[in-house]
């Protein structure tokens, strides 16, 4: 979703490819597709940085704790607001 940006360049988003045992989860449920699987062996790969929201579900998923973020710092409240047409109360 390259079209949908806040702030370049300010994601809290970490992935510890140690960590990646190459499940999917991050990928299937970021909503943006920030996160895929690549390379033999499979794992996971931060494919859009700035794409991310930081709902946090991918590191809420990860069963081994190799995604982490801090839901919200990237202002995902703002962003989501105004794609569903609501207006934001106030800047992040």
């Amino acid at each position: 979703m390259k079209t949908f940006r806040y702030l370049e360049g300010v994601v809290t988003l970490a992935l510890d490819p140690e960590r990646c045992i190459g499940c999917g989860a991050c990928g299937t449920v970021c909503p943006h597709g920030v996160l895929r699987l690549e390379g033999e062996p499979r794992r996971a790969h931060i494919a859009d940085r700035d794409g991310c929201i930081e709902c946090g579900a991918c590191a809420v998923n990860c069963p081994t704790s190799a995604v982490s973020v801090t839901p919200g710092v990237g202002c995902a409240a703002l962003i989501l607001a105004s794609w569903l047409g609501r207006r934001a109360k106030g800047c992040c």
